[in-house]
């Protein structure tokens, strides 16, 4: 490892976003280094890589395989609990703040995860969910998404700490299925239990199932139903390298 630049990595970097790497480097960590061909947000004291990511998992994929052969990583999620937005004129003067009606929670995972419902099988990764506060101010500049009226996100604060969890193997999802074990449970079921949208009800299942957290077991009525696997069935976490020497061994034998 070595340090890069130190612009690379920070040029267009929110002040969340450092706040959350200087937390997670640790007192004798060290933030963006070169490992390998990557660059990575922080190293800690005891060598494991931490990737702060707040979309989605996909682009990590083949960086993660990769780094996961020499060091261990972490990928920290923050998860926007409450938010409070500034919104401030061209000329920075605060014309209003107030509360987002929006509140996070720990099932956003699934969105970051859904291209990418593979990562948590591979030994050596955690996943750390981070229930954070914010402050995000806005500028009324004519240039921002039309959804927010032309305004423009200059940029996100972190104002409030609730707790993080953290989740090191396959078996740590069963937390997602709050309902018994011995219980089917639909997208509808599911989204009534955990009082989150359809949409994301049927993103969990999708990435527990391709994680083997949870099975399909048919149907009710027109819904397809879905059981927890038992916790000795669960898929063990399994390193890259050896998906890989056993990828290309199947590939072998189905020639001969």
């Amino acid at each position: 490892m070595r340090s890069p630049d130190p612009a690379i990595g920070t040029r267009r970097e929110s002040s969340l976003h450092r706040a959350l790497k200087f937390r997670y480097s640790g007192q004798n960590g060290h933030i963006e280094q070169v490992c390998g061909e990557y660059v990575c947000d922080c190293v800690t004291e005891r060598g494991e890589i931490v990737e702060i990511q707040t979309g989605s998992f996909g682009p990590l994929r083949e960086k993660v395989k990769n780094l996961l052969i020499r060091h261990p990583v972490r990928i920290v999620h923050p998860v926007i609990v409450t938010a409070y937005i500034e919104t401030y004129n061209t000329e920075a003067i605060l014309l209003r703040k107030r509360k987002s009606p929006r509140r996070g929670s720990p099932w956003d995972l699934f969105k970051s995860l859904l291209y990418a419902p593979e990562l948590p099988l591979l030994k050596g990764l955690s996943v750390e969910l981070a229930l954070i506060d914010v402050l995000e101010r806005r500028v009324q500049d004519g240039k921002g998404s039309w959804r927010r009226g032309g305004t423009s996100i200059t940029g996100r604060e972190l104002t409030g700490w609730h707790e993080s969890i953290v989740l090191k193997k396959p078996g740590d999802y069963r937390r997602f299925i709050p309902i018994a074990r011995n219980r089917d449970v639909t997208v509808c079921s599911l989204a009534e239990t955990a009082g989150i949208s359809g949409a994301l009800a049927r993103k969990t299942l999708y990435v527990l199932a391709k994680m083997g957290v949870v099975e399909r077991t048919g149907k009710l009525g027109r819904f397809y139903s879905y059981r927890a696997v038992e916790a000795a069935r669960i898929p063990k976490p399994q390193s890259h390298a050896l998906n890989s020497a056993r990828k290309t061994e199947n590939r072998r034998m189905k020639r001969v």
